[in-house]
């Protein structure tokens, strides 16, 4: 038993941060008490069915309605999760320590400046990853309910990120450009607004080329004015649609519908296919694997610059 007893600088950054680490755990505490609950309101009215036998949700069932807006801000809030624990780590776990000089009290008792920060982040990583796994946990079980529904697509932003691994490589990435930035801007405010905006930029640009990763499946069909003769596989997440001259050109849009203004259509080309760019469900997974491995790859370089920069101020 001793062995999972903490000791040393694992200990002493555990009782530093002991505040943040019991918000972590009521945190988690109140996110399952929140979800199970509405959950358990929510399987107090039953479903509705129509006549072919398809079924939804009954109007009257006031705990799906907040189930979904509880599960709506989770969504929000978890994607953001990487900037606040990256935030932690560059100001008060790294750059606080080098500004006020207390890390030097650390170095005095034996522990090696590699030690000293590879002990803050250990730890810093060990809290952040048990506690974003426990809340995607809490998250699933509202996601069994809403999933498919509008806004809970597996593409869309939160849900895309959340149910899959991505998520935990945003957050060593967080972890790893916190302990680069803290030691090169040695201010708190400063490096917390600094990492916030690093992750938050590589988020954004991820999110932003993820679906280009791989390569669209594309339907065509015979063109039907004022009307579309091609359907969307189901689940399926489209990225284009428009129509095919006899030459291959794509072009954008419907054909003009009847009460169209006759300078809103083209007469000049001669439309012969209409086309659906989409990608399936299936892509879901080699998605998340090529965007984590991104992620990963981008965090040991942060890690391996942050331990760098280290040895060179602390030889």
């Amino acid at each position: 038993m001793s062995t999972l007893v903490l000791k040393g600088p694992y200990w002493v950054t555990v009782r530093q941060y002991r505040r943040p680490l019991w918000l972590a755990a009521a945190a988690v505490a109140v996110s399952l008490a929140v979800i199970g609950g509405l959950r358990i309101w929510d399987a107090q009215t039953s479903d509705r069915y129509y006549e072919d036998g398809m079924r939804y949700v009954a109007h009257d069932n006031a705990g799906y309605g907040w189930l979904r807006f509880v599960m709506e801000y989770a969504s929000g809030i978890l994607v953001l999760l990487p900037l606040l624990i990256g935030a932690f780590v560059a100001g008060p776990l790294v750059a606080r320590e080098l500004e006020s000089g207390t890390y030097k009290l650390a170095l005095t008792q034996s522990i090696s400046p590699t030690r000293w920060l590879g002990s803050k982040l250990l730890t810093a990583g060990a809290a952040a990853l048990a506690t974003v796994w426990l809340l995607t946990a809490i998250y699933w079980i509202g996601w069994a309910r809403v999933d498919g529904s509008s806004q809970f697509h597996w593409a869309d932003r939160g849900p895309y990120e959340i149910t899959g691994p991505v998520l935990t490589g945003y957050v060593l990435l967080a972890v790893a450009v916190g302990a680069l930035v803290g030691q090169l801007v040695r201010r708190t405010l400063v490096a917390m607004a600094v990492t916030g905006g690093i992750v938050g930029l590589v988020l954004l640009t991820l999110g932003a080329f993820r679906w280009d990763f791989l390569s669209v499946r594309t339907l065509t069909g015979p063109a039907v004015r004022d009307a579309s003769a091609l359907m969307m596989p189901e689940h399926g997440l489209i990225m284009g649609q428009g129509l095919l001259s006899d030459t291959g050109q794509r072009m954008p849009g419907w054909f003009c519908a009847s009460d169209a203004p006759p300078t809103a259509c083209r007469t000049d080309v001669k439309v012969t296919t209409e086309y659906l760019d989409y990608h399936p469900e299936s892509h879901f997974w080699p998605t998340q694997l090529i965007e984590t491995g991104i992620v990963l790859a981008l965090a040991a370089l942060a890690l391996f610059a942050a331990f760098r920069v280290l040895r060179a101020r602390h030889p």
